[in-house]
């Protein structure tokens, strides 16, 4: 079949892949300059057209999460034309592989790269559950993963939109990874997906499914009845606090599983600095908790914060590092994570900031006036997240506005503390 050399208002460049539902190309959105991603539905994939209806359905579902979900680990759904000539869905264009390469035994990802994707993951899912959205076929093939190591999950065609009214579609994912209630037919809530990504982290680390089966029928059976394999009998090495997260997830009783994403996100985090040597760099999960406990950044949501880790640059220093100069040329701006720092000012001391407290923001405010006002030095070991100017500038408007409106905030009391200062000076 000939490539199209359009497809509504974006040129076609080349075919990524096709299935017996869609076809997938690499094209380019004049509009705004990018390459993306777009499927086209492939009707004439189907003898069956009951299959036919089931796909087009999930089609459908799937063209309705355009703008949906804003999230560093969604794969974005910018467009979606479902109008019965040809139907298709523009997305994001993510350059990597699905995660399933390496759920395989010879192909296994370490383990703690296994735990900071599968935080990743939980912290996405997460977030669309607060925008009402449930996967419903979480697995490892519907999950990228960028030569960066980054990942973005996809696929959202087989999603339950909470709230809406629609039939919930039966027969909708991939056997081995549904949970029993989904295997029931029951009705849906989030906790299917945490089982999902139970049976996602078993495979990522075993390069097996938790439970043996000869065919569908005897699958089913085993995930209503019996008790998955114990991961530690496959693969001793793994931290038992890992496996325990693991096997919690795939609880058969609602009851027993974790009820909220957040009770994963934050096991899956603590798990990942426990297993981490005090020397090696700080990893993403660490990161995130930090950004989220400090006061500074209270009013910046989830993907404002991992836009955040985007830009910034964590450094460990120790004590009596000298941070800032007074007199120096300032192109960045710091937040202090850990520890406290001394500010001084023609060698006479100012104040002295803790955890959450920023400096140096003023040579991005008043960048007609780029030198230090003062010198910062470490007063403890400190661990600091450095953002340059430039990488703010380039960021998204909200995450601008978003440290706008921090820095405003932080004048006022500072103008209060002062007015506060220079009364009790002159009375």
């Amino acid at each position: 079949m000939a490539i199209p050399k359009n497809i509504g208002k974006y040129y076609v460049r080349e075919e990524l892949g096709r299935g017996a539902s869609s076809v997938v190309y690499r094209g380019y959105d004049p509009f705004v300059n990018r390459d993306v991603a777009i499927k086209v539905f492939n009707p004439t994939g189907f003898s069956n057209n009951e299959q036919r209806k089931k796909f087009s359905k999930l089609f459908m579902t799937e063209a309705a999460m355009v703008g949906k979900l804003n999230h560093p680990h969604i794969v974005n759904i910018y467009d979606g034309v479902v109008d019965g000539e040809m139907d298709y869905i523009v997305m994001e264009l993510v350059e990597g592989k699905a995660l399933d390469e390496h759920a395989e035994v010879d192909k296994l990802l370490p383990i703690p790269t296994v735990m900071q994707l599968m935080f990743k993951c939980s912290s996405a899912l997460d977030y669309a559950c607060q925008q009402g959205v449930i996967h419903r076929d979480i697995k490892p093939a519907n999950i990228m993963y960028t030569p960066e190591g980054e990942i973005k999950i996809a696929d959202f065609g087989a999603s339950l939109i909470v709230n809406m009214e629609q039939t919930q579609l039966a027969g909708v994912g991939s056997p081995a990874y549904m949970s029993p209630e989904q295997v029931r037919e029951d009705a849906l809530t989030h906790q299917t997906d945490i089982y999902s990504l139970g049976v996602v982290m078993y495979k990522l680390l075993t390069g097996r499914f938790p439970f043996d089966a000869e065919n569908t029928y005897a699958l089913i059976n085993k995930i209503l009845n019996e008790p998955p394999l114990n991961i530690l009998d496959i693969r001793p090495e793994i931290p038992p606090a890992l496996a325990a997260i693991v096997h919690r997830a795939m609880e058969k009783d609602t009851r027993r599983r974790y009820s909220q994403w957040s009770e994963l996100t934050a096991d899956l985090a603590a798990c990942v600095m426990q297993s981490e040597p005090a020397t090696i760099s700080i990893e993403d999960s660490e990161k995130y908790n930090t950004l989220k406990a400090l006061a500074f950044f209270a009013d910046f949501d989830d993907v404002e914060l991992w836009e955040v880790l985007r830009i910034s640059q964590w450094e460990k220093h120790a004590k009596g590092k000298v941070l800032m100069q007074e007199g120096d040329a300032g192109n960045f701006f710091l937040v202090l994570a850990e520890g406290s720092v001394l500010v001084t000012k023609m060698n006479k001391m100012l104040t002295t900031l803790k955890k959450g407290d920023c400096f140096g923001e003023m040579t991005y405010i008043d960048q007609a006036n780029p030198q230090r006002s003062a010198t910062v030095t470490a007063s403890t070991p400190v661990t600091v997240i450095n953002i340059p100017a430039s990488a703010l500038e380039q960021a998204s408007n909200n995450l601008r506005l978003k440290f706008n409106s921090t820095f405003l905030k932080i004048l006022v009391k500072r103008l209060a503390f002062a007015n506060t200062r220079l009364a009790y000076l002159v009375s």
